[in-house]
């Protein structure tokens, strides 16, 4: 099908408004980068109008990208597009409830047994924060142009590569950072000021692994800018929640000699977890 910026009777379709808007961002917006995010069927059309883009003379090689970023299908278990059902479109805020319900259920259920690092008055915003970034990271995690089957079970799961257990993980952290001011006395923030002489001596093989995973973060946000895959930071938040599971499990942080140290790497595990919290629109939550 050919790209028609106008129709034989003189009418104009979505080629030509889409040509239009193109043109606008790039003489009047002044763009230098121009994204478009739209259902992945469109890659067509817009490599289409890039292709004219360019044989006008619109784009100058090296100062101007155009690029699309298609995404796929959310589907149900039954591998067909995600409804309700009596076959409506499922909305998201439908979603969220939903997955925000979970979430207070099986709080309210830990507070009742007094495993829970909350209070009831925390428990609703805690909830939303573990069941919107359940939704966003289940969506985010994943290649946008391929389909993927809406899982609750998966999407909530405490083990699996979830924003859950990822949330969990920074909980566990601070949990730790925080005992150490009330047991023992060392507060984190007094071994981070300037003039501290605290600093972090890597020993052990999973302290070398939590260091080495956190040293990849730069290189992760450049590969994102580049592509503008948002996996890209997810894959290194699940690696880094790893790493940093298996040091606390592995190394006695609390009351030991390196305990400075080891604290001085949890921080730099949190900040670092933060940051990719907030670049995927995602809540960080300090006590579950």
């Amino acid at each position: 099908i050919p790209l028609m910026v106008q129709k034989s009777d003189g009418g104009y379709g979505y080629d030509s408004t889409d040509m239009a808007a193109l043109k606008y961002r790039l003489f009047d917006v002044g763009a230098k980068r121009t994204i478009y995010i739209t259902d992945y069927s469109q890659a067509d059309h817009f490599k289409m109008c890039f292709a004219a883009a360019e044989l006008i003379g619109w784009v100058e090689p090296g100062v101007h990208r155009l690029e699309h970023i298609g995404f796929g299908t959310v589907q149900g278990e039954d591998g067909k597009r995600f409804k309700t059902r009596s076959g409506e479109t499922v909305r998201l805020v439908d979603l969220l409830d939903e997955a925000v319900r979970r979430q207070e259920e099986g709080l309210a259920e830990r507070i009742e047994a007094n495993t829970a690092g909350i209070t009831r008055d925390m428990l609703h915003e805690t909830a939303c924060a573990l069941g919107y970034g359940a939704v966003k990271y289940f969506d985010l995690r994943r290649n946008p142009t391929t389909n993927y089957i809406f899982s609750y079970d998966r999407m909530l799961d405490l083990k699996g590569n979830t924003a859950i257990y990822l949330l969990y993980a920074h909980a566990r952290l601070e949990s730790i950072m925080r005992k150490a001011k009330e047991r023992h006395g060392v507060d984190v923030d007094d071994l981070v000021k300037p003039g501290s002489a605290a600093r972090i001596v890597i020993g052990h093989p999973s302290e070398r692994n939590l260091a080495v995973n956190l040293q990849m973060f730069a290189d992760t946000i450049e590969t994102t800018l580049e592509d503008l895959y948002p996996y890209h930071i997810c894959d290194f938040l699940y690696g880094a929640a790893t790493a940093a599971s298996e040091f606390v499990t592995q190394c006695k942080v609390l009351g030991s000699p390196e305990m400075e140290s080891r604290l001085l790497l949890c921080r730099a595990t949190t900040v670092v977890m933060r940051q990719c919290f907030e670049l995927l629109g995602i809540k960080a939550v300090y006590r579950i």
